[in-house]
């Protein structure tokens, strides 16, 4: 313990710590914070010269790169995370991976997350959901909720841009056997996923569909011919190991099975009941070629894979098939997208609970604007929404046309929607009610 000591340093005197040293921060700033203090700064360059081609094992056989390790976890580089579109992202996972991977015991199936965790719940976005959710599936039979992402998104100058760039590159044929640049395409979806906030994204990848039409849209999202399918199916346990050798690809596998990775211990399988942050990690994961995806059109089951398969697993057959079913059998994941689709999040202490009353999601505008391919089953005038919505929001009724059949008031809709729960009642009914109850009791003892 003293040689440790010695080796460490002389101990900083109270009050003299550096700033943030024991605060957590990103790995670009606890670098700087390291390099400011002689003895961090020396243990670092020396553990990344022990982590260059050797493994852990060989790496704490050598007391010199031991010790460096024991001092740097005691640094504000073991506590340090990442935030997802920071300026200089890519240089902070890189500074993350350098000791972490020192620190991991071996080869680990699951890895910690090296992003900040997300505090923000769905029901931040669901002001952009689907305006239709809840309503009676008759009066949504002819809707297509990925259609109108696709339009929303077309609304918003950024959205459009990026998406109408990442469709170009993706459908860019380059010769007759290379349909497209995986790689360009991969790059474009990054950007797009990066940058355009999630009120969009989610909506385009997460829409709920009734019918196949919305359900294929869906699917055909991300442009799976150029960046989702191959000629062949790779094993799933390769494109892992193509992925943890790149930094990026690493850090959001690694944020994914943080973030989805089903749990028993919580209401939704989900880690903390945080759909927000299993959605965004799989938005997370596009771009690369570990890149998830609808498997087919069905409107009846939600199946994601990425484009891999544990034939000639051999022996490492069984942990092949866990990595697969982290995606194709996931109630997390699966839960979440139904989650956002259906307009629904958990709310596990509401503050006013008000179990007589049941309360609607409010309904908002959706922009109107043709999308480049229209659905053959999506002719709805969506007008009439923003009709709707302003003639509620001025507390007018509407007159009886085509638009009367979507406006409702919030007692309308909770009785014909869930006859079931018709909850709302007459105070004055009530209480002459219980005036009559009272009269009937007294009869007999009259007689």
């Amino acid at each position: 313990d003293e040689i440790l000591r010695s080796l460490a340093g002389p101990p900083s005197p109270p009050g003299l710590a550096p700033p943030g040293w024991r605060v957590p921060v990103d790995c670009v700033r606890a670098n700087e914070l390291c390099a400011g203090e002689p003895s961090c700064s020396s243990r670092y360059r020396t553990l990344r010269q022990c982590l260059a081609g050797r493994d852990r094992n060989t790496m704490l056989a050598n007391p010199e790169c031991q010790v460096a390790l024991e001092v740097l976890q005691e640094s504000p580089l073991e506590r340090c995370r990442c935030k997802r579109g920071m300026k200089r992202e890519l240089q902070c996972l890189q500074i993350y991976w350098s000791i972490h991977l020192g620190l991991a015991e071996g080869e680990e199936f699951y890895e910690a997350s090296p992003y900040e965790p997300v505090t923000s719940r769905l029901s931040d976005i669901f002001r952009l959901a689907s305006i239709f959710s809840g309503m009676d599936p008759a009066t949504t039979s002819k809707s297509n909720h990925c259609l109108d992402a696709a339009k929303a998104c077309n609304l918003n100058d950024n959205c459009k841009r990026l998406r109408s760039g990442y469709i170009s590159t993706c459908s860019r044929e380059l010769s007759a056997t290379e349909p497209c640049s995986r790689r360009k395409c991969h790059k474009a979806l990054r950007q797009f996923f990066d940058r355009v906030p999630s009120e969009f994204t989610f909506r385009l990848l997460f829409c709920s569909c009734k019918n196949p039409a919305c359900a294929e849209r869906r699917r055909q999202t991300i442009v799976p011919s150029c960046s989702y399918e191959d000629k062949e199916k790779p094993n799933c346990l390769d494109l892992r190991g193509a992925c943890r050798a790149d930094h990026l690809c690493r850090s959001r596998l690694a944020d994914f099975h943080t973030n989805c990775q089903a749990t028993f211990q919580s209401l939704t399988s989900c880690p903390g009941d945080n759909f927000q942050a299993c959605l965004g990690s799989y938005a997370g994961l596009i771009g690369f070629d570990i890149t998830p995806n609808y498997v087919d059109a069905s409107t009846t089951s939600i199946t994601i894979s990425p484009w891999c398969s544990c034939k000639g697993s051999g022996n490492m057959e069984e942990e092949c098939e866990k990595f697969l079913r982290d995606f194709t059998e996931n109630p997390c994941l699966r839960n979440a997208i139904q989650a956002f689709g259906n307009g629904t999040d958990v709310n596990l202490a509401p503050k006013n609970p008000s179990p007589a009353v049941t309360v609607l999601p409010k309904v908002e505008k959706s922009p109107v604007l043709q999308d480049d391919v229209n659905d053959s089953n999506t002719a709805y005038d969506t007008s009439v929404i923003s009709t709707c919505t302003s003639l509620q929001e001025q507390g007018l009724k509407p007159n009886k046309s085509k638009e009367q059949s979507l406006c409702y008031s919030q007692a309308q809709l909770t009785t014909d929607v869930m006859p079931d729960q018709k909850t709302f009642m007459d105070p004055k009914a009530g209480s002459s009610r219980q005036r009559e109850s009272r009269i009937l009791l007294l009869i007999p003892i009259l007689i």
